[in-house]
């Protein structure tokens, strides 16, 4: 019993050294058509296919990139158009999977400045990014997961 108290301590600790990690900034050349744009918004600063946005870093402390592998959450590789819940390999709250979403610009972009306040069972521990230009760029990042 004791053992398992310092491996879930250890794995807590891990995600929480992640939060807010440093990432590279990310920059594509104005022609490259695999990148997403976000200069509309006046954020100034594009998403290269495969180049995580800095305000992606706290996502990584409980998500993965990678075809089914499940950190804390789900993997987030492919959910862009999918139906929230439906991601193989993670059991969802009843409310999430009975919630209809279909994860897209709109969805996401409500579910990243408030996951709970969208879906209140949800067990995704995440306050939310009030910052739209930031959300823009995560939404950007995540249709190029696939």
């Amino acid at each position: 019993m004791r053992s398992m108290r310092w491996v879930c301590a250890l794995v807590i600790l891990g995600a929480l050294a992640s939060c807010g990690e440093p990432q590279p900034d990310v920059t594509v050349d104005a022609g490259d058509p695999a990148a997403a744009s976000d200069s509309a918004s006046g954020a100034g600063a594009s998403v290269a296919l495969g180049a995580a946005p800095p305000a992606f870093g706290i996502c990584r402390s409980c998500h993965s990139v990678e075809k089914g592998q499940t950190v804390v959450g789900p993997s987030l590789y492919g959910v862009y158009g999918t139906r929230a819940g439906d991601v193989p390999g993670y059991d969802f709250t009843p409310g999430l999977k009975a919630s209809g979403l279909v994860w897209n610009d709109a969805t996401l972009d409500k579910w990243l400045t408030s996951p709970v306040a969208m879906v209140p069972d949800t067990r995704m521990g995440y306050a939310g990014q009030p910052d739209p230009a930031k959300r823009k760029l995560i939404i950007a990042y995540l249709k190029t997961l696939h």
